[in-house]
């Protein structure tokens, strides 16, 4: 899944593909990279960030997915908006990406049963703005499974069949660096809950502090090749799909590591 941030903030790429031509000129990059699926977003959820208003992110979003589904690109859309998520899809969209798992509008779950989108279910515990208040956990694989169960039951209830639901632990969402990796090692329980998984690790401050012991100064491209050793961990735990910047950098650690296994 590659990432096209269409905003001015986003906390890697914030401003380079804000526009309509920057941000389709990225996804045709990102398909000829190698991206299996387009995720378009028009807010940011880095820590810190503000809310944006849902007419202020369809304008962002809508013409880069109504242009990238027309050349036939499986798109998923990344919003909190329940009406960001039907518009998106009544444009070609075929994945809505809630970050919140349904929390933040109620009228999600519902607006996406009305189509026949698959929804991701992300593990979440509050908005950006004061995330890391919420880092407080016992047994933290154990709790971000249950919780993204009752996500699982919620969507359920709200009429989405259980096969187009994919869930997401939610890396750096309520999350500190280390129970970030903490999860990481725990995937396997993620990934037994029987849907498919879908994981975002790439660029996030939890590589930055992982290389921190090595004294290694890790810049955007540091950071890509950390994020493609996660895919290929994320691979043999046996996750779905995994959000990253770098196509090209997965798709060739995903391929080494197919080899190193001795299949394709």
């Amino acid at each position: 899944m590659g990432i096209v941030n269409a905003t001015p903030d986003s906390f890697s790429d914030g401003g380079r593909y804000a526009s309509h031509d920057d941000a389709v000129a990225h996804g045709r990059a990102l398909l000829a990279a190698g991206a299996d699926i387009l995720d378009v977003g028009g807010e940011s959820t880095r820590p810190g960030a503000t809310r944006v208003a849902p007419q202020v992110e369809l304008a962002r979003v809508l013409p880069v997915i109504e242009t990238l589904a027309a050349e036939g690109a499986l798109v998923s859309v990344d919003t909190m908006h329940a009406s960001t998520a039907s518009a998106a899809v009544a444009a070609g969209a075929r994945i809505v990406n809630d970050v919140s798992g349904g929390l933040a509008d109620a009228d999600m779950l519902a607006a996406v049963a009305d189509t026949d989108a698959d929804v991701v279910l992300q593990h979440w515990r509050g908005h950006s703005a004061d995330m890391y208040a919420t880092a407080v956990y016992d047994d933290i694989v154990a709790e971000v499974v249950g919780e993204l169960g009752a996500r699982i039951d919620a969507a359920l209830n709200a009429g989405i069949p259980d096969e187009r639901i994919v869930v997401d632990p939610g890396f750096g969402f309520g999350k500190t660096p280390e129970q970030n990796w903490d999860v990481v090692r725990g995937l396997d329980r993620v990934v037994g809950s029987g849907h498919r998984v879908l994981i975002g690790t790439s660029r996030k401050r939890m590589l930055t502090v992982a290389a921190a012991p090595a004294g290694v100064d890790v810049g955007e491209a540091g950071l890509d090749l950390a994020t493609a050793v996660t895919s290929v961990l994320a691979a043999q735990a046996g996750v779905w799909a995994v959000r990253v910047h770098d196509v090209a950098a997965t798709r060739l650690a995903l391929a080494v590591s197919a080899s190193w296994e001795g299949r394709r």
